[in-house]
């Protein structure tokens, strides 16, 4: 995973893996299955899938070139509310871009660090 601060603010984990180094490689597999790695979680809750490409396209807005699909999976980990400002961090979304050969996953940084840790080896176990 690479860690970038993007617009010089947002802490964002990326991982880019070609499609034949993936156990599953389209937008819509990818979704389904850290789906059921959610539902599965003792903690964490499924919200929704936001299609982003689609919503982009039909506002007529830019794309980078090559996106073939761009989908968030959106879910929560939430077990407190110690402040209300905790609130601003959730709910979480992870970011699955399609590209011909290659698959771009991102997500902001959790604020805590084993829950960051947990989304890490969601998405790395898409490895193969």
């Amino acid at each position: 995973m690479k860690k970038t601060v993007f617009m010089k603010k947002y802490p964002v984990y990326s991982l880019e893996l070609l499609k034949d180094e993936m156990k599953i490689s389209s937008t819509d597999e990818i979704i389904e299955y850290l789906k059921q790695i959610i539902n599965n979680h003792p903690v964490a809750v499924f919200i929704s899938v936001f299609d982003h490409f689609t919503h982009t396209k039909n506002l007529g807005g830019e794309i980078i070139d090559g996106l073939i699909d761009a989908k968030n999976i959106i879910f929560c980990f939430g077990q407190a509310i110690p402040d209300t400002r905790i609130l601003a961090a959730r709910p979480r979304s992870i970011g699955i871009c399609e590209f011909k050969d290659k698959i771009v996953i991102d997500f902001l940084e959790a604020p805590k660090e084993d829950l960051h840790v947990v989304m890490e080896g969601w998405v790395k176990s898409l490895k193969r």
